[in-house]
């Protein structure tokens, strides 16, 4: 067993809420048995876990609550629409705040089944009530914790499938991909636990661990070798990691935070590069540009602006050979000054560190993480897509007129408004 990370606790002594820790990952069996070892150090530890495989047939999902001693709890839960958020609104949040009521001396653990997004349950307990009161007042949400088995982590993480194709979606129009969603749930977590019990640990166990400390560099990160349930219990449970404010993963860079590690030089095949630009993408040559950027790595993250569309940020997510992008709001440069203040206090001193006479606050940072990739050749791609000096002289205003692929792509419901 080893630990890579040195753990830190921000729980105040007098927070009597039941702390709740959140078990994430596409590996069900390995995120289960972690639950299991959980008990075994506390029998009072209370662990909820769902299953939706009825979920899109007849909109029922089976809750079932355990702790050390056995089954608490086993019913079957009919939603009147049946989806993720619609679980996680009816039926999880409730049964959390009833159970901590219940028995409040005794602590949590949530199991989510891999199609269902940590941030997702956390978003929800910030902002929803139950019998009138917020969420937050019944529990605190502890340490989100991805559980990842080294024996499928590479195959899921660079899989071109998505979640229908193993009957795993979340509703009938989820058309989110299992790579997408398994990085996700790796980069929103507090602590990574590579799940190795009964292992010898080898080469293939190091480069994984190469790969999640490189997918998720702010986490800590734990290689389990061995079914010690006290040692698991002392570095996932009470740890106090989770930050609610912390900033999304692709956004991270525009709160001044590092949106990934620049380790271009491979560490057991894995590399790892930061790309950064202030000039904007030329939108016909990114375009013609994005097949060779999402097949040449696992996983890539961060924002970018395009000349045709020079007032938005643009979220970038790249995994399994596919491209997500869509809309981080406005830049600070294209925002009245009245509306400033909308925006953190860490975004907007970042903003003021890093301005620029030309552009503002505009830039290009992306993340991208993968296996025996050219960092050198990657960047080769994107600086070829960045507007040339007789295009920057041109002007915005030219750049508007430019064809744009994604012209349309990513227009806010709120500036559809204006």
């Amino acid at each position: 067993m080893s630990q890579l990370a040195q753990p830190g606790s921000s729980v105040s002594p007098a927070d009597l809420r039941p702390a709740l820790t959140l078990l994430t990952g596409f590996a069900p069996k390995a995120t289960r048995e972690a639950a299991d070892l959980l008990t075994l150090a506390d029998p009072s530890l209370l662990v909820v876990t769902y299953d939706l495989a009825e979920l899109l047939d007849n909109g029922t999902v089976r809750r079932l609550v355990h702790d050390g001693r056995g089954p608490i709890e086993d019913e079957r839960v009919t939603l009147e629409h049946g989806c993720i958020n619609c679980t996680i609104r009816e039926d999880l949040l409730p049964a959390l705040v009833r159970l901590a009521r219940a028995r409040p001396a005794a602590d949590l653990a949530l199991v989510l089944p891999p199609s269902m997004e940590p941030e997702a349950v956390t978003t929800a307990c910030g902002w929803c009530h139950v019998d009138g009161a917020p969420v937050s007042d019944a529990i605190r949400i502890d340490s989100v914790v991805a559980v990842c088995d080294p024996g499928s982590l590479l195959e899921t993480l660079d899989s071109d499938q998505d979640l229908a194709d193993r009957s795993l979606q979340a509703a009938d129009d989820d058309t989110r991909s299992v790579s997408e969603v398994a990085a996700r749930q790796i980069e929103f977590a507090d602590t990574v636990l590579l799940w190795a019990p009964e292992s010898e640990l080898d080469y293939e166990h190091t480069r994984l661990s190469v790969l999640l400390q490189r997918l998720n560099p702010w986490a800590r990160h734990l290689v389990l070798d061995l079914p010690e349930p006290a040692w698991l219990s002392a570095r996932i449970r009470r740890s106090g990691r989770f930050d609610p404010e912390a900033p999304e993963p692709h956004g991270r860079a525009l709160e001044g935070y590092a949106v990934g590690c620049h380790e271009p030089e491979p560490d057991c095949g894995v590399v790892a590069t930061v790309y950064r630009a202030r000039r904007p993408f030329h939108p016909e040559r990114f375009h013609q540009a994005l097949p060779a950027l999402a097949g040449r790595t696992l996983r890539g993250r961060g924002h970018l602006w395009l000349a045709g569309q020079p007032d938005t940020i643009v979220a970038w997510e790249s995994s399994g050979g596919g491209v997500s992008m869509g809309d981080l709001g406005r830049w600070l440069a294209a925002t009245p000054d009245e509306e400033w203040e909308e925006s953190s206090p860490e975004r907007r001193v970042n903003a003021d560190l890093h301005w620029d006479a030309d552009f503002g606050d505009r830039g290009i940072q992306l993340a991208f993480v993968g296996i025996h990739f050219e960092a050198d050749e990657l960047t080769a791609v994107l600086d070829a897509c960045l507007l040339t000096d007789a295009e920057v002289a041109e002007g915005a205003a030219a750049w508007r007129e430019y064809p744009d692929p994604f012209e349309g792509c990513f227009e806010s419901k709120e500036r559809n408004q204006e």
